[in-house]
This record gives structure tokens, C-alpha cells and sequence, in this order.
């Protein structure tokens, strides 16, 4: 059983937040511990006390963005009239929390077995979600019965590639439009071509 990490005192609670504005813009792998502390003017102890490395610290400010980025994502959802709404939502939320995310931010995560880890399981829970709202749409007679989950696994790989940037830089085109892209695919791939209810 895993104990339960004690709850961050209102200092740590900022010293995360500087670090996530620091590394979505610059990257982590450049920096030591110290560089750290003399950014944040803070202590190496503020920092250890959130993790005690830097590969783990880096983890930890990784989780805590895609962590809050799925929350605001999620509430974006939650406002969908229906399927189509909540695919269309979902992606373009996806693409406005990654804005922020540097090219170095994108390339670090990469590059650390734990942060890609991190990511990889948010990538997942990306492809789980789509498959939930084409399973959904399919129900609500919306969308034609497809096989749910190997669409949602393909949009998982394309939703991947648009968040390493390697759609991005291959069509040359930013990951607002790539999501945007995405999200006319799968719509217009989904559509009933006649409504069941159509006489």
C-alpha cells in the first residue's frame, strides 16, 4: 500500500508553479538543482522536498500539467450538448492546453523514461476518451457503428504525433490546427450518411 503524499505548503504549492511556467518554456534537462534554485530563488531543501532528484522532480511537474490540463479539458467536455460536441470540445481543448508546451518542453519529456511515461499514460487515457465518445455517439445514433476502439487507438497515435510535433512539422501546420484537422477527420468519418431516422 502507497502512502499518500502530505499535502504542499502554500510555498511548494508556488515553487511547482514556477517550475511548470519554467519548463514549458525552456525545458528541464538543461538545468541542475542549483540553476533551479537560483531561478526560483529558493533552497535546494524546497526543491528536495518535493522530490528527491531532478529526474523525479521533472515527473512530478509533468504530472501536475497534464493533471490540470485533463481537469480544464474535462470541464470543457462536460458542457457538450452531445457526442460530436464532446469529440470536437475534447480535441480543441487538447490543442489549447498545449499551447503553452515549448518545442524543449516537448523534446525533454521525450527524452526522460520517466516523464515519457507520464506521458505515454496520457496519451492512452486520450485514446480511452475518444473511444468513449464514439461508443457514445454511436448509442445516441449519431455516428455509424465503427470498431470504437481501434478508431479511438488510431486517434490516440495521431493525437501523439501531433503532441511530439512531428505532424506539425511534417504538414507544416501548428497543433491548433492539426487538432482541428483531427477533429473534421474523425467527425466527418463517423457521420451517419442517412439519420436512422430519416423516412
Amino acid at each position: 500500500m502507497t502512502r499518500a503524499r502530505p499535502a504542499l505548503t502554500a510555498r511548494q504549492s508556488a515553487v511547482l508553479a514556477e517550475l511548470l511556467a519554467l519548463f514549458l518554456r525552456e525545458g528541464f534537462a538543461g538545468f541542475t538543482l542549483d540553476d533551479l534554485a537560483a531561478r526560483l530563488h529558493c533552497s535546494k531543501s524546497t526543491l528536495y522536498a518535493l522530490a528527491p532528484s531532478k529526474e523525479q522532480l521533472a515527473r512530478r511537474v509533468v504530472s501536475r500539467f497534464f493533471r490540470d490540463a485533463t481537469e480544464r479539458v474535462e470541464k470543457r467536455v462536460a458542457e457538450a450538448a452531445d457526442a460530436r460536441g464532446r469529440i470536437s470540445t475534447y480535441l480543441h481543448a487538447a490543442a489549447d492546453e498545449l499551447k503553452p508546451a515549448s518545442d524543449r518542453f516537448v523534446a525533454d519529456v521525450a527524452a526522460f523514461a520517466s516523464t515519457q511515461a507520464v506521458y505515454e499514460r496520457n496519451a492512452k487515457a486520450a485514446a480511452a476518451r475518444i473511444r468513449a465518445f464514439i461508443q457514445e455517439g454511436v448509442a445516441e445514433g449519431l455516428f455509424r457503428d465503427v470498431h470504437a476502439r481501434l478508431v479511438g487507438e488510431m486517434a490516440g497515435w495521431l493525437i501523439e504525433g501531433i503532441q511530439t510535433g512531428v505532424l506539425g512539422r511534417r504538414a507544416e501546420v501548428s497543433d491548433a490546427e492539426a487538432f482541428a484537422a483531427l477533429s473534421d477527420l474523425l467527425l466527418g468519418g463517423l457521420e451517419l450518411t442517412t439519420r436512422p431516422d430519416a423516412p
